[in-house]
Parts: structure tokens; sequence; C-alpha cells
């Protein structure tokens, strides 16, 4: 497992990271979206033939952090090349993959993704969206909650179940639902958490949808869902990753010239030492990361899963601690619009909670790791 990037992957990171210190944190996310897009980020995981860069999750991922360490992320190329994009590339007909990928490469369509219910979360097993045939149609019946960017999106990749023939069992399955569907309605969600991109509640009254809409094999279920998941969980360590980094910056530039008493406050160690153990954290969350994106770019899906959770959980902690202890190291400043790290607070919490809870991530590794039993 490589753990020193190549080249390539060197130019990308200097590259964006040039892209989004001229946006910067004032950034037009629409402006930076249409940017990125004409130098070919958004698609630089999706295969050459349809428009994209011919990279991977590992490529993309790189995208997301360094956008987010310079204080402008965009949410959604966690979702809409990534989770969207990546499962329509591998499962997709052909004219799915005509109609959808160069578009998502390009940047001129965008795909929401709709996994979580009121009462499942994100277990799938638990999912109530539920879908049956009507003659060479499809009519889904459901809601969602938390969605991002579905005021953005041409579609939303819906989960739903459908009944296994076989063994009456409903199975999961992925539908794309047109923004006009009919029966296909939003309803914005109050947050607190200030951020580009909206969080919506969708309902699913009846909707009908033409056979054609199926992304890959009815039967597939699982296989099909997790080839979205795994890098959904690697995005959201490389969105997690990237936001510390720009709240460390700040804090160590702040710390080297903010002077106390004639000594800049970061020559004493109780200012130093957590800001290096942040950076420290930081890294050795990366590390996992690249693991995890090189695993799934490998085609390992039962490496990446347990490699983008573990991924996942690790960038969510070290975000959380290095947003907390820049904010800490500013002080009073640090909760000022000038600075721009209190709202970070709140937004480094996303990380700890979605997509997948650090908790849902312990038992996981509990159960397919260590072979612990199950408490449920």
């Amino acid at each position: 497992m490589p753990t020193i990037e190549t080249d390539e992957h060197k130019a990308l990171r200097s590259a964006v990271a040039a892209l989004g210190k001229r946006h910067g944190r004032a950034y037009d996310r629409e402006a930076l979206w249409s940017e990125a897009a004409k130098l070919g980020y958004l698609g630089v995981n999706l295969p050459e033939a349809y428009g994209g860069g011919g990279g991977g999750i590992s490529e993309l991922s790189i995208v997301l952090e360094e956008l987010g360490a310079a204080g402008c992320p965009l949410l959604m190329l966690v979702v809409s090349p990534a989770i969207c994009g990546t499962v329509i590339a591998r499962f997709g007909t052909d004219a799915q993959k005509q109609h959808w990928l160069p578009a998502l490469a390009d940047g001129t369509r965008l795909m929401a993704f709709g996994i979580t219910e009121p009462d499942a979360g994100s277990n799938s097993h638990r999912i109530t969206t539920t879908a049956h045939r009507d003659g060479d149609n499809w009519i889904l019946t459901g809601r969602k909650v938390f969605i991002s960017g579905v005021d953005l999106a041409d579609a939303t990749l819906i989960v739903g179940r459908t009944e296994d023939a076989r063994t009456g069992r409903l199975k999961p399955c992925l539908f794309i639902v047109p923004r006009d569907a009919p029966g296909f309605t939003r309803r914005p969600i109050d947050m607190e958490l200030t951020a580009a991109e909206k969080q919506f509640e969708l309902t699913l009254d009846d909707v009908r949808l033409p056979g054609d809409a199926l992304v890959g094999d009815e039967d597939a279920g699982l296989l099909q869902l997790f080839a979205g998941l795994n890098p959904e969980r690697i995005m959201t360590a490389a969105f997690a990753i990237g936001m510390g980094r720009h709240a460390l910056a700040e804090a160590v530039e702040y710390a080297r010239d903010r002077q106390v008493w004639n000594t800049p406050i970061g020559a004493h160690q109780a200012i130093a030492h957590p800001l290096a153990q942040a950076h420290i954290d930081l890294e050795l969350a990366r590390l996992m990361m690249q693991k995890a994106a090189a695993l799934y770019d490998a085609g390992d899906d039962m490496g990446a899963g347990e490699a983008a959770n573990m991924a996942k959980y690790a960038a969510g902690e070290a975000c959380v601690k290095a947003v907390d202890q820049a904010v800490h190291t500013l002080g009073g400043n640090g909760l000022t619009r000038e600075f721009g790290l209190a709202s970070l607070i709140t937004a480094s919490r996303v990380a700890r909670i979605a997509p997948v809870s650090r908790e849902m991530i312990l038992n996981y590794v509990s159960h397919q790791t260590l072979g612990l039993p199950k408490s449920y």
C-alpha cells in the first residue's frame, strides 16, 4: 500500500490548492463549481470515455481536501460525482452513463443522493421507501430526510426497497428520480448550521418512474448500495481533514504573530503542543483515507469498507479537535466573524454525525473486524 503520493497526485494537490486560494473563505459556490468543472476537477474520478479524468476516489478526495483546506469546500463533490457518478459508472445502463456521466463530469448537471429516513436513519434494512412494479413502470412511495443540495440537483438517486420474487423479502435498489417528477416534493429543513448547501426532507407520493429509472441489477442489492457508501465515507473524511487543516492553519498563523509580554503565544508549549497534536491527528487520518481510497480504486470493496469507516471516524475526531483547539488558540478572536472559525464549531460536528455516526462505526469495527457479538 503506497504511503507517499505520486508526482501526479502532488501536482493535482498543488493545482487545486491554488484554485482554493484564489476563491478563499468568501467563495461563491456557483463560481467555484464552474471553475472547478472547467479545470476538470469535478469529474476527475469518472471514466475518460464519458468526459471524466479517468482517475478514482483517490484523486477526487484530493480535490475536496484541498478546497476545504483553503476554506471553500464543495459538499456536493461528496454526492454528485463521488456517490452518484460512481454508482452509475459501475452499474448504470449504457443509456444512463451516456446521459449522466458527461454532465456530472463537466458540472452542467448535479445529482443528489437520498438514503436517510426519519425512522431508519441510514439503516438500509429498515428503509421504508418502497418500489413496486406497475407494468413497465415503477411506483415509489416514502420519505427521506437530511438530503443535501436537492434544490441544486437535476435528479436524486433514491434508495428504495423492492420485494424479492423468490423470498418475499425487501431488498435495496437505486432509482434516478428527476426533480420535476409528479409526486416528488421537497421541504427545506431549518438548520442552524450555516452552509452553502441546504438540507431537505423529501416526500415520494406514488412517484411513477419508467423502467429504465432503475440503476443496475434489481437483484444486486447491497453490492450497488455500498459502491456508493464507501466513496461517501472516504469523501467525508476528505471534507473533515480539509476543514481541520484550514482551522489549524489559521491558528498557527495567529500563534506566530500574536504577542503577549513581547513573546509570540506560539512559543508557549501550552499553545504549541495541542496544535502539534492536532496536526499529527489530521495526518494520521489522511493516511487511513488514502488507504481506503486506494483499496476502493483497486476494486477491493470489502477491504475498502473497513478502511473507509475507520478513515471517516479518524477524520471526524481529528477535525473536531483541530477546530476546537484553533478557536481556543485565538481566544475571543476565535469567535469573531473576522477570523471565520466560530462557524466551524458546528460544521465540524457534521463529520462525526454524517453520513454515519461514530458509534455505528465503532459497532462496525467491533463486529466485522474484531468479531465481537452484537448487542442488537
